[in-house]
C-alpha cells in the first residue's frame, strides 16, 4: 500500500456530523489508550483521518475538544433506560454513569479537573456540563415514575435529582478502584428509592 493511500488528504473529505463523530471517536480512543495527559490534537487528527486545521477551527484547546467528546458519549436523557420500574431505571442510569467514570470519560474528567484548578471559570464550565446531563437523566426517570403512579409528584425536588450522581462522583474522586455494582445497588436501595417515596416537606426547599 502506498504512503499516499494512508494520507487523509487522498480520501473523500468528511463533513458535518460524520467528521465530528470521527473526531469524537478518535478523541475517546486516544484517551482510552494514552490518558488525558498524553492526548494531543495532532494524534487525534491522525486517528480521525482529518486535518489538524479542522480541529483547531472548532476547538482552540484540547480541553474544549475533550469536553465535547465526553459530552457526545453521554446518554440522551430522553432515551434513558425504561425498565418499567423506578428502581430498575435508577439502577440502569447509575450503572451507565459508573461505567462512564471507570472508562475514558473518567480519565478525561480527572485531567480536566486538574487543569481547571488555576482557572475557576474553566472549572465551572466542566461542572455545569457534567452535572447538568445527570440531573436531566434523573428528572426523566422520576417523571416516568410519577406517570406510572409509583411516586408522588411532591417527592421530586431539585436537590434529590443530584444525590445519586453526587455519590458516584464522590467515590470516583476520593476512593481508589472502580465503582463496583454493589455500591450502585446500595445507593439505589438505601438512598434513592426511599428518598423518592417521601414527599418533600413544606419547609424543604424544592
Amino acid at each position: 500500500m502506498s504512503v499516499e493511500s494512508n494520507d487523509h488528504r487522498t480520501r473523500p473529505r468528511r463533513r458535518g456530523d460524520a467528521l465530528l463523530t470521527a473526531i469524537y471517536e478518535a478523541t475517546i480512543a486516544e484517551l482510552d489508550e494514552h490518558g488525558y495527559s498524553e492526548l494531543t490534537m495532532e494524534r487525534v487528527a491522525e486517528r480521525a483521518q482529518a486535518g489538524k486545521a479542522s480541529l483547531y477551527r472548532r476547538w482552540n484547546t484540547r480541553a474544549a475538544l475533550v469536553m465535547d467528546a465526553v459530552h457526545h458519549l453521554l446518554p440522551d436523557p430522553e432515551r434513558s433506560p425504561d425498565t418499567g420500574t423506578l428502581r430498575g431505571d435508577l439502577l440502569e442510569v447509575l450503572r451507565q454513569s459508573a461505567a462512564m467514570l471507570d472508562g475514558p470519560a473518567g480519565s478525561a474528567l480527572r485531567g480536566l479537573l486538574a487543569e481547571s484548578l488555576p482557572d475557576p471559570e474553566h472549572g465551572r464550565l466542566i461542572r455545569s456540563r457534567s452535572q447538568g446531563r445527570g440531573r436531566r437523566l434523573m428528572a426523566e426517570v422520576t417523571r416516568r415514575a410519577v406517570a406510572r403512579g409509583e411516586i408522588h409528584p411532591g417527592a421530586v425536588a431539585g436537590p434529590r435529582l443530584e444525590v445519586g450522581q453526587a455519590l458516584l462522583r464522590d467515590h470516583f474522586l476520593f476512593r481508589e478502584g472502580p465503582i463496583d455494582d454493589a455500591f450502585v445497588v446500595e445507593i439505589v436501595d438505601t438512598v434513592l428509592v426511599p428518598l423518592f417515596h417521601v414527599p418533600v416537606a413544606r419547609s424543604e426547599p424544592g
